[in-house]
């Protein structure tokens, strides 16, 4: 069965509910499979190296992943708002991508501390160029893509 037979809030379901699960499914082999040491998979362009993250975006503001955690949790209900008033397929899937994302992460930050919403975020996807990242990261930025290229299209129309 395809996505068209979904409604948009059964559609961004499938899609929040898809990126959580590979998002925690990756991370939890990454931790058991991985280390710091890097894994070379396109030599000198991308490798697989075990990181965590307490920060935001790029290991950017150490120490402030609980404030972190609180705005995802407001993002996220902004979003599920959001998602109730969208039927536009695009938009669906932009929305739907940022709330899994959000939502992936903001489960390291539950789960991966000692207090709340302090833990850190597995990242295992490391380009040379680029940030280690995870599949939360990826859905957000893909989702936000998606959102800013819809945003243009609708004005155009």
């Amino acid at each position: 069965m395809g996505t068209q037979g979904l409604t948009p809030p059964r559609l961004a379901a499938v899609i929040v509910a898809s990126v959580v699960l590979l998002d925690q499914v990756t991370k939890a082999w990454a931790v058991a499979a991985l280390d710091p040491d890097p894994i070379p998979l396109i030599d000198g362009f991308l490798q697989l190296r075990l990181t965590f993250n307490p920060g935001a975006a790029f290991s950017n503001f150490q120490g402030v992943g609980p404030l972190i955690g609180i705005i995802a949790l407001g993002v996220a209900g902004w979003i599920v708002m959001m998602l109730r008033n969208h039927s536009r397929p695009l938009e669906t899937w932009s929305l739907a991508l940022v709330l899994g994302g959000a939502i992936g992460n903001l489960i390291d930050r539950i789960v991966r501390g000692d207090g709340i919403l302090d833990g850190s975020v597995v990242d295992f996807i490391d380009f040379s160029f680029f940030p280690t990242f995870n599949v939360a990261d990826s859905a957000i930025t893909i989702g936000a893509v998606l959102l800013i290229f819809a945003a243009f299209r609708s004005g155009r129309s």
